[in-house]
C-alpha cells in the first residue's frame, strides 16, 4: 500500500523535488514516444480511403429540410457527431453519453479558421430535437435531423465522422466511436493527469487508491452531484440550465 510522509494511504510518496524531476523525466520519455505514434496514427488516418456518399439527401434543420451538402457551409471539410436519441424522452432522458460529447463541441472558432465545418446530427425528429438544443444552450453548432437515412449519414448514432467536399461530391473520409470519441473531450484528458485519474474501475491504480467505479459514473447525477441512473437524475450539463431541477422519472421509455 502506498503512503506519503504522514503515513497516510492512498496517495503517492513525497520525495524531494530533484527526485520528483528524474522520475518525471523518465516518464516524460514515454510521452513523446506517445506522442510521436499518435502523429504516426494521424498520418495513416489522413491516407485512409473514401467513400463518395449522396450530398443530396436531405436533412432537417431549423431552416427545414436541406441537402448534407449544405452542412459544409461553403468549406471543404466537416466534422459531425451523431448523436443519439430517444423518441419522446423529455431532456433529461436523452443519452448521457452523447450529451457528454456534444458539450464539448459548442465553439467552432479554431474549426473555421482552418476551413473545417461542424455539425451534430441524431435521428430524433426535428420538434423535438429543436426544443432539447434551446434548453441546453447550443448556439453555435446546428443540429439536423437525419431520421430517415441510412449510414453514413443517417442509420446508427454515437459516432464521429469526417467529410471531405469537392464541387458538389462528398465523401466519408474517417468516423470513430467509442473511446475514438474521447478526442474531444477536454474534461477526460485534464483528469488523466490528476493523481486519482478518471476514477474508473478499469484504470491501473496502487492500491490504497479510491476505489473507481464504472466508467461513465460521472455522466448523470442528482442534483446534490451524487452519481444516479435514479429517477432524480440529468446528465451532468444540464444542472447548469436554467429550470433544470430534480424529476420523478426519465421517461425514457413507453415516453411519447
Amino acid at each position: 500500500m502506498t503512503t506519503d510522509a504522514a503515513g497516510n494511504a492512498g496517495r503517492p510518496p513525497v520525495v524531494d523535488m530533484t527526485t520528483w524531476q528524474e522520475v518525471r523525466d523518465e516518464l516524460l520519455v514515454r510521452e513523446k514516444a506517445h506522442t510521436h505514434e499518435g502523429d504516426a496514427i494521424a498520418a495513416a488516418r489522413r491516407w485512409l480511403p473514401m467513400v463518395e456518399i449522396d450530398g443530396g439527401v436531405e436533412v432537417v434543420g431549423q431552416d427545414g429540410p436541406v441537402p448534407f451538402r449544405d452542412l459544409f457551409e461553403g468549406r471543404d471539410r466537416l466534422v459531425v457527431y451523431q448523436h443519439m436519441w430517444h423518441d419522446g424522452a423529455p431532456h433529461q432522458g436523452q443519452c448521457e453519453g452523447c450529451t457528454t460529447t456534444a458539450w464539448h463541441l459548442q465553439d467552432v472558432t479554431y474549426l473555421h479558421a482552418h476551413d473545417v465545418s461542424l455539425a451534430i446530427l441524431t435521428t430524433g425528429p426535428w420538434e423535438e430535437v429543436a426544443p432539447y438544443t434551446e434548453f441546453m444552450g447550443y448556439t453555435q453548432v446546428p443540429w439536423y435531423s437525419v431520421r430517415t437515412l441510412d449510414e453514413p449519414v443517417g442509420g446508427e448514432m454515437g459516432y464521429l465522422a469526417s467529410f471531405l467536399r469537392d464541387g458538389d461530391r462528398v465523401f466519408l473520409t474517417y468516423r470513430t466511436t467509442g473511446r475514438g470519441n474521447e478526442r474531444v473531450n477536454v474534461a477526460m484528458g485534464l483528469l488523466d493527469m490528476t493523481t486519482y485519474g478518471r476514477g474508473e474501475s478499469w484504470e491501473d491504480t496502487p492500491e490504497g487508491w479510491p476505489e473507481g467505479r464504472h466508467a461513465c459514473w460521472s455522466w448523470r447525477t442528482d442534483a446534490e452531484g451524487n452519481s444516479t441512473g435514479g429517477g432524480t437524475s440529468r446528465p451532468v450539463p444540464q444542472w447548469t440550465r436554467p429550470g433544470a431541477a430534480p424529476v420523478t422519472t426519465l421517461g425514457r421509455h413507453g415516453a411519447h
